[in-house]
């Protein structure tokens, strides 16, 4: 009888050690040579990115052609736009009609393009900056809900987010300089999902604060296994990515890495290492999920480009 139970318990903690050897091997291995670029075209810094309805990849860089789409397959470039347009590029989205909503941290404005780069509407007066409904102080990031509401991390001069309406109607505003819940230093990501949760990437705090669409605060993501979220997004499955980007110094970050949670905040898994081969990062900045679960990463600073990854 005792030998009988001996062997029982040992196949469950077998079987158990499996189960979680496997969940912890799960990662992602990068699509070598994607993107496809123009011969004799290079990337600036790639700031922001983000996926479309078509599972089209857009990516917002400081060099020519700011604003680059790509076709997710293949890594073609489908179209470019944006020359003259802009001072400094920063954060990206795309809304549920493929318009594509970017952030200039220079111009201290948000805008929001059709698909073919018309501009539709622009929030924030030009080269002003301020903390009231016309003006934003360097705002980092941009989430649109799946109604249109528009959610603007005001995140380097201002600590707060900014709601409008999906017509550019201001109608709230949360957050201020500080450590306590829903308090904010340098919200850097937002996202939104499909329940219209709020996800902001508190860099500086080394946090990630998930809030109602009002405001109010619901958890705070915070841990060594985390790290620095600079960039985050949403999956279809609701899972969350982030982007740590490291401990924002100019020498060499010992840190870069991308971590996929579940909608309670524990960690699935974690890919990647600093540095500046296929596979690693070099000041990540921001993560974006397409339809097909395929995971896109961009780098500043000396990175400059952006890379794909698949699950193993």
């Amino acid at each position: 009888m005792r030998r009988s139970l001996f062997f029982l318990t040992l196949f469950f903690l077998l079987s158990f050690s499996s189960q979680v050897l496997a969940g912890a091997s799960q990662s992602y291995k990068v699509v070598h040579g994607w993107p496809s670029l123009p011969e004799g075209y290079a990337l600036g810094q790639v700031a922001g990115v983000a996926v479309d309805s078509h599972n089209h990849v857009w990516i917002f860089h400081r060099g020519e052609r700011p604003v680059i789409c790509f076709e997710a397959s293949t890594g073609r470039v489908l179209q470019s736009w944006g020359d003259g347009l802009f001072q400094a590029e920063h954060g990206m989205a795309v809304d549920s009609q493929d318009n594509v909503w970017v952030t200039d941290t220079a111009a201290h404005q948000v805008f929001q393009f059709s698909h073919e780069g018309k501009l539709l509407l622009s929030l924030g007066t030009e080269g002003v900056a301020g903390q009231d409904e016309g003006h934003f102080n360097k705002p980092t990031d941009v989430g649109i809900a799946r109604d249109g509401t528009i959610y603007v991390s005001d995140g380097y001069g201002n600590n707060r987010i900014a709601k409008f309406s999906a017509t550019g109607e201001f109608l709230m505003e949360w957050g201020r300089k500080g450590e306590g819940k829903g308090e904010f230093n340098e919200p850097h990501g937002i996202a939104i999902d499909a329940r219209g949760r709020v996800y902001v990437a508190d860099r500086r705090n080394v946090r990630v604060q998930v809030f109602k669409g009002d405001g109010t605060f619901l958890n705070e993501w915070k841990s060594s296994a985390l790290g620095r979220p600079w960039g985050i997004d949403v999956g279809r499955d609701g899972s969350i990515f982030i982007i740590d980007g490291g401990d924002m110094v100019a020498e060499t970050p010992m840190r870069n890495r991308a971590v996929k949670l579940d909608m309670n905040g524990r960690i699935i898994t974690k890919w990647g290492s600093y540095g500046s081969y296929d596979g690693q990062f070099y000041w990540a900045h921001d993560i974006a999920v397409g339809l097909d679960g395929a995971v896109y990463v961009v780098d500043v600073h000396n990175g400059m480009r952006v890379q794909k990854f698949t699950a193993r």
